[in-house]
């Protein structure tokens, strides 16, 4: 645990640039018509290469900021700098730095902390879910019409493509059969929210892997369950995640749209 404390300690510095950034006026630039990105997510990036690339050697880091994109190593460290930046330049306190240690193609160690509400969530493989240092786990509510479900839109949805026609299929498929639907804006948080009892579930279209990397392993550490949309094993090149407390898994991939790569 030793070195998970050393990733946590090292977060928990990143989180004061974060804090800093959240309370000043930012300059924002754009990546894409709906995908924003400002200095704070570079400058804390590039702090969090600093100090953790030392404390895992033959590990690849692959962060959402500096990544070049091709093949994802076995090992690496993966870096969402700010999850839901969209909520940090609007003043929203729903973000959160996301790290995520994967060993042989799975997921060892996990941290993901929201330094505006003070929450920090990680996990260890094999040693269980924490919030703030106390344990966590899902809610097993096994009636889908109680359950609470969150999701998130993909960047490209202004150009109403593949995608964006899954989401709204599966809005109108779902939505009738659960209490009600949850887009917060952090796939990290949602994830993390799910293996703490606050949701039932979660699924969402074209993430990267920074974006569930942390939260996968928290998710299982906390006793929830996470697939790909025909409920085979989830990897980072599938398309669509899905994720649940395991009791309602098999209902949630029922009313979600089909959707076929390719």
């Amino acid at each position: 645990m030793e070195r998970l404390k050393a990733l946590e300690n090292i977060v928990l510095e990143a989180g004061k640039i974060v804090q800093e950034g959240y309370h000043s006026n930012i300059e924002v630039s754009k990546k894409s018509p709906t995908e924003l990105v400002t200095k704070y997510d570079k400058a804390v990036e590039a702090y969090l290469i600093e100090k953790i690339a030392p404390l895992y050697s033959n590990y690849t880091i692959v962060a959402e900021e500096s990544f070049e994109g091709g093949s994802i190593p076995q090992n690496a460290i993966f870096i969402d700098p700010i999850d839901g930046t969209t909520n940090f330049v609007h003043k929203i306190p729903h973000l959160a730095i996301s790290i995520g240690i994967w060993s042989n193609g799975k997921p060892q160690e996990a941290i993901v902390y929201n330094p505006i509400l003070n929450e920090l969530y990680s996990a260890k493989r094999g040693q269980g879910a924490y919030c703030n240092g106390k344990k966590i786990q899902v809610q097993k509510d096994t009636n889908l019409q109680n359950a609470i479900i969150a999701t998130g839109f993909p960047y490209a949805k202004h150009e109403m493509g593949k995608a964006y026609w899954w989401v709204v299929k599966s809005f109108e498929s779902l939505l009738p059969k659960i209490r009600d639907i949850r887009r917060l804006g952090a796939a990290a948080l949602d994830l993390c929210y799910l293996s703490s009892g606050k949701v039932n579930g979660f699924y969402e279209i074209n993430l990267k892997p920074w974006d569930v990397a942390a939260g996968i392993l928290i998710l299982q550490e906390a006793g929830g369950e996470v697939s790909d949309i025909y409920g085979k094993a989830y990897s980072f090149e599938k398309t669509i995640i899905v994720a649940s407390n395991g009791s309602i898994h098999s209902q949630l991939l029922e009313n979600l749209a089909e959707y076929h790569d390719g």
